[in-house]
């Protein structure tokens, strides 16, 4: 496990596993919503994106936390690993709730409040983004750790040596 993507709804406990997980293996944690963002709230153009992901998935050993469907094509093509939270949305609903006027290594920004948007697609993620990280993973011959709870995660950063 040396190049390894965490990918699911958000809410549901990525960047949480995504820092347990760096500190207990020592691989170096990239988030894509801080790539992608700005702290003032714009973005970078999908070409900048593009380039810096692919000069760090060329890198020997990274964690990449975010799901950037549009993506996940290069990313699976350099990673090892794939943990994939597909956790009930009430979770990921509450999960993004917990974490508003908190501030976040995972974006440049506070959020103190849950916009309609946001929470739109949060409500739509299992309809709109799992079937197409399913169609992404059915040809990804490595290793895929599929969580539906927190607590499968836990466990699972537990039983690291």
């Amino acid at each position: 496990m040396k190049k390894v993507i965490v990918i699911g709804c958000p809410g549901a406990g990525k960047s949480t596993f995504s820092r347990k997980l760096a500190a207990k293996t020592g691989l170096p944690l990239h988030y894509l919503d801080m790539i992608w963002h700005r702290a003032d709230r714009t973005v970078i153009g999908r070409e900048e994106f593009d380039k810096r992901l692919d000069k760090l998935v060329k890198e020997d050993e990274w964690i990449i936390d975010g799901n950037y469907a549009r993506t996940l094509p290069v990313r699976l093509a350099h990673c090892d690993t794939v943990f994939f939270f597909d956790i009930p949305l009430e979770l990921c609903i509450e999960g993004a709730k917990s974490r508003l006027g908190k501030e976040r290594v995972d974006m440049p920004w506070v959020d103190d409040e849950l916009d309609t948007e946001f929470l739109q697609w949060i409500i739509d993620f299992s309809r709109d983004v799992i079937p197409e990280i399913e169609h992404h993973l059915r040809d990804f011959d490595k290793t895929v750790v599929r969580f539906h709870s927190r607590e499968e995660a836990d466990e699972f950063i537990e039983s690291l040596k």
